[in-house]
């Protein structure tokens, strides 16, 4: 009987011509195991992009659409010498707690067997005149210790080679294997025939050391992976859906489409992108702009997916659900920065491709070349499983992905989001930044700046009129008043305003020249011409709203900031002259031009760079997308087009600006952590290499020094997690 295997349910459309599949990996735990996978998916024909997410143990694999079976991946991988399945984050879960609890046992095992050899081994240290027989019988009770502890508690590294070798490869585990192996068996041979010394400790505290660092790097990657699990728990499966004027269902989320009513209750997650079209509540947005103060949802109000809804029922217009959500498009940036590598990731994995046959090589010339100097084949093995031992690059191949991971984590707690593999690299370079007005230096929406001097009545009129408008001023007007109810029998008249009826008298919204207010607003904008008007009038009294774009509350302070560390701000924006003027005045920054088309904002920045400059730029807009394609690196906000979101290298969230201090920040520490990571670990091999192959080292100084070099950059890597903003901060 034939057996098919369908994995369709797991496969996702890219594009029209691309598929994509997420995989579990077992058995991916450095960056040579990453290398290999990669290189062997991307070697079928028509894969476009073969991915591994270390943190956890993910494997994302893009092909043309029709060209390759699923099931391909999965026996190929099986020939590299790793089990996989389809990708689900329950699952995943599940196995990754399991697997930290069995690191866990395997690392409490060693601990004790490592104690107890050491203490059976000091009389035989010390004990000048201990007689052959005592000797002995404390070199059998080590074995008796060390051999079963030694067989539970490396089958993390046994497993792990024997699944390599099995596909004719080898891993960073198999010279470990075979240097634990050898040194139990050389030991147990030694015991045998009476002689002096053993090594079953070397053998329990090299695995011993290797399991911390192990547990270590496991914990520190759960903590990463935690801030996507708890995006992923902000999803809702399902979602209630008016499937009727007065009837209600609770759909799945796939169900739900735009233009659909779903009803949100009191202390519910937003499963959908929309805006309330009715009900009042406070709402908890804190994901989307860093504001922790829950926020008052009306009429209007736009809700976004993750959103947690706390004291009142609302009703929701669907803008967007399931993939297409604000939050969907986070967690795929997020997992894009967890995937992401720079020239430091790949020149590490580069080199932990070449240590496999570097390391066995070496330790075989040293034996061989002991043996051909007149050393007996007892002490040139033994100075060779030295050399296996403290060779064994863990320490290089843990340096810089260690740094990625820390830094990846904490910058989307600060708000940034990676979406190039380089962009830390590129962004810790920074030199200049190159920020574009609207909608970056400022809130993408307006606000009324003139409405303490309205009376309350007035304001309440205009908005309840405001919200039969669509026009993006009248909506500041709407929002500002915390309109509910519009007026009734509200008529538009395209191009001009509204008008309606009330308690006999007209009402009208829109243009001065539509409301007679000429003189008023040629007032207001003598005194500041960069704001936008509306006006409103009741009979023949008139009111004019002066709205604009307000600036980022902590703007001024973020451009202190980077003024302060030396780094140039410029400003470059196509709006007005007097719009750019006043927020160039109000932040400080001297070097600013308005009404710059989209090529000279690209002649500019190329201008820049021609002077030496490293220019970063900051913009939102689809005309910023060419400019921020043309900058060494680039950012925007989550608010930005998807143009402009694509063509970035970074992107971060939230109301504030201080991500943009942020990113460069945690990317400066990131690089200074990666260039020390990476001179511990070529350091250490260029001093304990010629010292082992100079038979200086026994098998437990090698075990020491090569376990203490792969924590050492591990704890070193946790370094770039902490970084002092200075005059800003991310809440």
């Amino acid at each position: 009987m034939l057996m098919t295997r369908d994995f369709s349910h797991y496969v996702k459309d890219v594009d029209p011509q691309t598929a994509h599949l997420d995989l579990a990996v077992e058995g991916v735990s450095c960056a040579g195991c990453m290398a290999k996978i990669e290189r062997g998916l991307s070697a079928i024909p028509d894969v476009t992009l073969a991915r591994v997410n270390l943190t956890d143990r993910r494997l994302a694999v893009e092909w043309k659409k029709g060209a390759v079976e699923p099931a391909l991946f999965i026996d190929r991988l099986a020939e590299l010498g790793y089990k996989a399945y389809p990708y689900e984050p329950v699952r995943a879960e599940v196995e990754e707690t399991e697997r930290s609890k069995f690191l866990l046992r395997c690392l409490g095992v060693a601990a004790f067997a490592t104690m107890n050899v050491m203490m059976l081994s000091v009389p035989v240290w010390v004990g000048g005149d201990l007689s052959p027989e005592a000797r002995d019988f404390f070199h059998w009770l080590s074995a008796l210790v060390v051999l079963p502890c030694a067989a539970y508690a490396g089958q993390p590294f046994f497993q792990s080679a024997w699944r390599a070798l099995k596909a004719k490869s080898v891993n960073m585990d198999v010279p470990i294997t075979i240097g634990v192996v050898l040194a139990l068996g050389m030991s147990l041979v030694e015991t045998i025939n009476h002689a002096e010394h053993t090594y079953f400790d070397a053998a329990i505290m090299l695995i011993a050391f290797l399991l911390a660092g192990r547990f270590l790097d496991q914990k520190m990657r759960q903590k990463t992976r935690a801030v996507a699990g708890n995006l992923a728990a902000l999803k809702a499966e399902t979602a209630t859906k008016f499937v009727g004027p007065d009837e209600i269902s609770e759909v799945p989320i796939a169900a739900v489409r735009a233009g659909d009513l779903v009803l949100l209750r009191p202390g519910e997650r937003c499963a959908v992108d929309g805006s309330v079209v009715e009900g009042r509540s406070e709402i908890d947005q804190s994901l989307i702009t860093g504001e922790t103060l829950y926020v008052k949802a009306e009429r209007g109000t736009q809700v976004y997916a993750g959103t947690l809804n706390i004291s009142g029922t609302l009703r929701v217009r669907v803008s967007a659900a399931s993939e297409g959500t604000l939050l969907a498009e986070i967690t795929r940036l997020l997992d894009h920065a967890l995937q992401a590598r720079s020239r430091y990731v790949r020149l590490a994995d580069r080199a932990s491709q070449l240590y496999a046959p570097v390391v066995h090589a070496t330790a075989l010339l040293t034996v061989i070349g002991w043996v051909l100097a007149g050393a007996s084949w007892h002490d040139a093995i033994v100075i060779g499983i030295a050399v296996l031992i403290i060779t064994c690059p863990c320490a290089l191949g843990l340096a810089i992905p260690a740094v990625q991971t820390v830094a990846s984590g904490a910058m989307f707690r600060a708000g940034v989001l990676l979406n190039a593999g380089d962009a830390i690299e590129r962004a810790a370079a920074v030199d200049t930044v190159v920020f574009d007005k609207t909608g970056t230096l400022t809130l993408p929406e307006l606000d009324v700046v003139n409405g303490a001097g309205v009376p309350d009545e007035v304001f309440q009129l205009a908005g309840r009129l405001a919200l039969a408008s669509h026009h993006p001023v009248a909506a500041a007007v709407a929002r500002a008043a915390q309109a509910k109810a519009p007026l009734p029998g509200v008529t538009e008249e395209p191009g001009r305003g509204v008008r309606a009826l009330f308690e006999g008298e007209e009402l009208r919204l829109g243009s001065p020249a539509f409301c007679g207010a000429d003189a008023e607003a040629n007032a207001i904008l003598s005194a500041d011409p960069e704001v936008s008007v509306v006006a409103f009038s009741r009979g023949d009294r008139h009111t004019v709203f002066a709205v604009r774009q307000l600036l980022r509350p902590d703007a001024a302070r973020t451009i202190d900031a980077l003024l302060n560390r030396g780094i140039a701000v410029e400003l470059l924006s196509g709006d007005r002259e007097p719009a750019v003027r006043h927020a160039a005045d109000a932040l400080g920054v001297s070097a600013w031009r308005a009404g710059v088309t989209p090529a000279e904002k690209i002649a500019h920045i190329e201008a820049l760079k021609a002077q030496g400059r490293v220019v970063m730029m900051v913009g939102d807009g689809m005309n910023d997308a060419p400019s921020l394609a043309a900058a060494h690196v680039s950012m925007s906000p989550i608010s930005a087009t998807h143009l402009s979101q694509a063509t970035a290298d970074l992107v971060f969230l939230g109301k504030e600006l201080a991500p943009v201090l942020a990113a460069i920040d945690y990317s400066r520490k990131a690089m200074a952590v990666m260039r020390e990571n990476l001179t511990l670990a070529i350091g250490y091999n260029v001093l304990a290499v010629p010292i082992a192959i100079a038979g200086l080292a026994t098998p437990l100084i090698a075990a020491l020094a090569m376990s203490g070099s792969s924590i050492l950059v591990m704890l070193n890597a946790m370094r770039a997690r902490r970084v002092r903003l200075g005059g800003a901060s991310w809440k």
